[in-house]
């Protein structure tokens, strides 16, 4: 199947949008071809790999956890919006905070004492980052998980654990859960432990590796079916590889079934190239740390998968401007596409709590101290998928139980490719020349989808693809706009057009579903 794509860059004088209601009507993106064409090819007799069902996922600091009743049945706005942005899915449980909890088995447990091996010189974590995990918060945790329909990526702490403690909370962890559990990962960003955990002078992959086989070892003894993933790297990607090659000669190996990293665009919310232009450019570190990751798991065994387990726009909580305005919605959009097409497994996306998520990066958010008024209302942490009414209020105090969950930018761009979960990627060849555009197509249940992301701020794009319908839009007034409400238009059938003298019209910053009937 042959489309064309056709650049406009004076079709519409004007394109009105309406804050908060952006729904533009469909005969306002119909406009005549000009001579200037690029042409895009569906090749759907070539499929390519396929996207599990439940791709789409979240990333929440294990100090989430602390409160028992934010993951909970009684939580009903955030279920809600769990199941909003995709009906099946992956939350995981790890973040910083996951090296400094403790389980708390029973209420009158003490906090144990952490420093009894050498090789600790951390020395105790501070009182603001220690927290107890109790089975009431692992029972709402599951009472959660099946009002969502969501599985579990369950973080176990590496940082300040121990065999003995670990594999007691993943024991209650993986009765309570079973077919919700995903797996247990051990260790977060260890990468970085360098930094803070551990001694910079010792601390490598090989050590790493030692670390992470009593603790694992320990788990699959006392659980025969448990799995796991790691390294969980921050960004060093090599560490996939050098684990992958250490495999071979480890005896009394542990069911790993993936290898995972994190990915954050950029950072800190300091530096001048964390801004909307630079982040709707392509990245190429993307593909570059696919074929690591990809190679590693295939090393690692013909059934490993690779996974992209935490990331976001800017680390350290995000920065105003460029983590919670509509940009980061495409942004979104585009990265999960990409993954998708790249063959991960999954993605998860993190977000959370501005409590949790402050102490994760130190005690604050960096991003508010670049902000002219920090107490006008914004969500923390900025690039959440997820806020709580609570947290926008500026106050600092996390939200009440059941207080309204809205989505954020980046939200919106998870629940408008959710769709292509449980498809199979489809090549396709699409040049928009000067443009900032992207194309994705795949096929599901009978179904061609192809989505159109024209990143431009301000030139609509024309693309004629006779036959098929639009089926969303994803829209807002602008590619800075922290305020307006980000639309998720469902048009329903409304065909394309079939004129061969008339085109689709993608305005600027808006990203197009189109689907046709194989």
């Amino acid at each position: 199947m042959t489309s064309r794509v056709v650049p406009r860059r004076r079709f519409l004088k004007q394109i009105y949008f309406t804050v908060g209601a952006m729904n533009l009507s469909p005969r306002f993106l119909l406009g005549q071809r000009n001579s200037t064409e690029v042409m895009v090819t569906v090749k759907s007799g070539q499929p390519g790999v396929h996207v599990p069902s439940d791709f789409i996922g979240l990333s929440y600091e294990n100090m989430q956890l602390e409160d028992p009743t934010f993951f909970s049945s009684a939580n009903k706005g955030l279920i809600s919006q769990f199941r909003s942005i995709s009906p099946r899915g992956v939350s995981r449980l790890g973040g910083n905070t996951s090296e400094f909890g403790w389980w708390k088995a029973t209420p009158d447990q003490h906090e144990p004492h952490r420093i009894d091996t050498p090789w600790r010189a951390a020395g105790e974590p501070t009182a603001a980052t220690i927290f107890a995990i109790t089975p009431e918060a692992v029972d709402n945790l599951n009472d959660f998980l099946v009002a969502t329909g969501w599985t579990c990526i369950y973080g176990l702490n590496l940082g300040y654990g121990a065999a003995q403690t670990d594999t007691t909370e993943a024991t209650y962890v993986a009765n309570k859960l079973g077919s919700r559990l995903q797996y247990f990962q051990v260790g977060n960003e260890v990468d970085l432990f360098k930094g803070h955990l551990r001694d910079p002078e010792t601390w490598n992959v090989k050590r790493y590796l030692e670390e992470w086989l009593t603790i694992a070892r320990a788990v699959q003894k006392a659980l025969p079916k448990a799995k796991f993933g790691f390294p969980d790297v921050a960004g060093d990607i090599t560490w996939l590889p050098q684990l992958a090659n250490m495999w071979a000669s480890v005896t009394d190996k542990p069911n790993v079934v993936t290898m995972s990293h994190h990915y954050y665009w950029c950072g800190p919310p300091s530096n001048p190239q964390a801004n909307i232009d630079n982040l709707l450019r392509t990245d190429e570190k993307v593909t570059s740390f696919a074929k690591t990751a990809s190679a590693a798991s295939k090393y690692m065994g013909p059934s490993v998968t690779w996974r992209m387990t935490e990331g976001n726009t800017v680390y350290g909580g995000g920065k105003s401007g460029v983590s919670d305005v509509f940009a980061a919605a495409l942004w979104c959009a585009d990265y999960l596409l990409h993954l998708m097409s790249l063959g991960y497994g999954g993605v998860n996306i993190h977000g959370g709590s501005g409590h949790a998520q402050a102490v994760s990066v130190g005690g604050v958010l960096h991003g508010e101290a670049l902000m002219k008024d920090p107490t006008v209302p914004h969500p923390k942490p900025f690039y959440t998928p997820i806020a709580n009414q609570g947290t926008l209020a500026g106050s600092g105090v996390d939200g009440k139980l059941n207080a309204e969950y809205i989505l954020e930018p980046v939200g919106y761009g998870m629940q408008f490719v959710a769709p292509f979960a449980g498809a199979t990627m489809l090549g396709l060849d699409f040049n928009p020349g000067t443009f900032n555009a992207t194309a994705y197509a795949a096929r599901k249940n009978g179904k061609l989808m192809v989505i159109v992301l024209n990143k431009d701020a301000s030139q609509p794009l024309s693309v004629l693809m006779p036959g098929y319908e639009i089926a969303s839009r994803l829209e807002g007034p602008s590619l800075d706009s922290p305020k307006a409400r980000i639309v998720l238009t469902n048009l329903g059938h409304t065909p394309s057009p079939k004129s061969p003298d008339q085109a689709l019209v993608v305005p600027p910053h808006t990203a197009v579903l189109l689907t046709r009937r194989t």
